[in-house]
């Protein structure tokens, strides 16, 4: 109500007028992002209980960049990633040394095409259902469309846009030649059978397939859709279409996957903060010896946590989507506690019923409802790996009065907003001794990496070792992090012992990578 009598006389309204609203744990509304239809510039505090914002009536500043408009429906969390980026941007001397970058962005927010189908399907009673199936082809600049297809009764529109646009910059980071896409359905896997899962994978490829091809667009697997799915979507279009072809990655092992897929994801976080110690730590430190909190316990999280226990760390939380899990022996999760975490997941089962056991329950504790981070204690890394917005501003306050010195996103946009700017006001104040901070873009591009490195296999059809795998993906870690690094030097001068902004940096780095290219062929001008 605040924001419609906000808009209504908006033509009355002065400079600077400031609103004021309650708000709800997590802030599940967002009035920001609604006035910003309306009005030039919104700031905005927020506090666990007030927000307040502050309306600009003069018209743009020559870097503003308008996404939204006022004949649109509200697609917030695609908002939540435009304007991060844009904000990066903008703060940044880009637009200043490549003023036309800016028109760049514009046209790039726009996907190049949406796709939105309907799937009818039958389940074991032989009732006919419905889902609303999407593929959101965002960007070829770089390569063919490549981005996961989510199962989730969440998934709308404005998640797959967000997804799909951060994958855009997350794989031009990769250095491999993808675009940027995503895709899926709000159909819940959970409590179905095999058979009606398959009925429903054969159901949503049939409407799929004519929109995808090893050269168009290649999916992977998401959330809810694991090695099960991707076989019988594979299967699906190997029946509609008579071919054999690499369209989808995270395939079986014997027939066209790639080794070292299943974990990339959370080897490859592994290896990006590796490189942010040693940064750090002038090569002095590595994770030897820290004390590591994760959330999740899916694939990411689960192979984060055994790549930290190689390199001599200590995983001291998981979470599932009911509450976290917490280590309460010195030990913290071992790999024989995250094997029994991986049977459980697969049977679709609760981390209760491994806390509760007799064998366990002196070793782990677990919190009903909670996230990990306020419950960790002393913590030296904090690796987020479950899903969208899973650190809010007063949990990123806790992890720094914790001790966290890193964090780096294991999901897409792990942290909200609050959260990022807390770390990095964090960075910028504490210098040397602060948390510091990487998005999701640049952390966890392993999985996506490993895809396309699946996609080259294919196309040669051949086979590399799990060492060969392993070694390339390594590498394109390590490139991750010195091409955010020194993109952020070029472009967000650091001031004196001050580790540089490794979200501007990626930002800024995948970014002019993809204008760049849409500029060559002719996507603007």
């Amino acid at each position: 109500h605040g924001c419609f009598f906000a808009v209504a006389l908006r033509g009355a309204l002065f400079d600077g007028t400031v609103l004021l609203f309650p708000t709800c744990p997590g802030r599940p509304y967002r009035p920001e992002l609604y006035l910003e239809s309306f009005f030039p510039r919104v700031s905005f505090l927020a506090s666990p209980s007030l927000l307040l914002l502050t309306l600009s009536i003069s018209p743009l500043n020559p870097t503003h960049i308008p996404y939204k408009m006022s004949n649109l429906p509200s697609e917030p969390e695609f908002e939540q990633a435009y304007k991060e980026l844009a904000s990066t941007l903008e703060n940044s001397s880009l637009f200043e040394k490549n003023p036309e970058y800016k028109r760049a962005l514009q046209i790039a927010a726009i996907p190049e095409r949406i796709i939105q189908f309907r799937v009818v399907w039958e389940n074991d009673k032989n009732e006919v259902q419905v889902n609303r199936g999407y593929r959101v082809q965002y960007n070829s600049a770089l390569g063919p469309y490549k981005g996961g297809l989510r199962l989730h009764p969440t998934v709308n529109l404005s998640i797959l846009k967000f997804l799909g646009f951060e994958q855009i910059f997350k794989n031009a980071l990769t250095g491999l030649n993808m675009g940027g896409g995503k895709g899926g359905a709000d159909f819940d896997p959970k409590g179905k059978s095999d058979n009606e899962i398959r009925r429903f994978c054969y159901a949503f490829m049939k409407e799929l397939s004519r929109h995808i091809g090893a050269d168009t667009d290649v999916p992977a697997g998401d959330i809810g859709v694991g090695g099960r799915e991707v076989g019988y979507m594979f299967g699906a279009y190997k029946s509609i279409r008579n071919q054999w072809e690499g369209i989808l990655t995270g395939k079986g092992g014997s027939w066209g996957g790639s080794l070292i897929r299943p974990e990339a994801t959370g080897y490859g976080l592994v290896y990006y903060v590796e490189h942010m110690i040693k940064y750090a730590s002038g090569g002095k430190e590595s994770f030897s010896g820290k004390r590591v909190a994760i959330s999740g316990s899916g694939n990411v999280a689960q192979y984060a946590a055994l790549k930290v226990i190689e390199l001599g760390g200590t995983v001291i939380s998981l979470s599932d989507s009911k509450g976290a899990i917490i280590a309460t022996s010195d030990k913290g999760f071992t790999p024989e506690i995250i094997d029994i975490i991986a049977d459980l997941k697969l049977k679709r089962k609760a981390l209760t019923e491994l806390s509760s056991s007799s064998e366990y329950s002196s070793q782990l504790k677990y919190i009903e409802g909670a996230r990990p981070w306020k419950h960790c204690g002393n913590v030296d890394v904090a690796l987020p790996s479950a899903t969208q917005n899973e650190v809010s501003a007063d949990e990123a306050e806790a992890l720094i009065s914790q001790g966290a010195k890193f964090i780096a996103e294991g999901s897409n946009m792990g942290c909200t907003q609050e959260a990022i700017d807390i770390f990095e006001a964090s960075r910028k104040e504490k210098k040397g001794s602060a948390i510091w901070y990487a998005p999701g873009k640049a952390a966890n591009a392993g999985g996506v990496a490993v895809s396309g490195l699946e996609m080259a296999q294919n196309s040669q059809r051949l086979k590399w070792t799990s060492e060969e795998v392993d070694e390339k993906l390594k590498q394109i870690m390590k490139n991750c992090f010195e091409n955010g690094l020194e993109t952020a030097k070029e472009y967000v001068t650091p001031a004196e012992g001050e580790f540089p902004s490794l979200v501007a940096g990626s930002n800024i780095a995948g970014f002019k990578k993809v204008a760049q290219a849409m500029h060559d062929q002719g996507d603007w001008w």
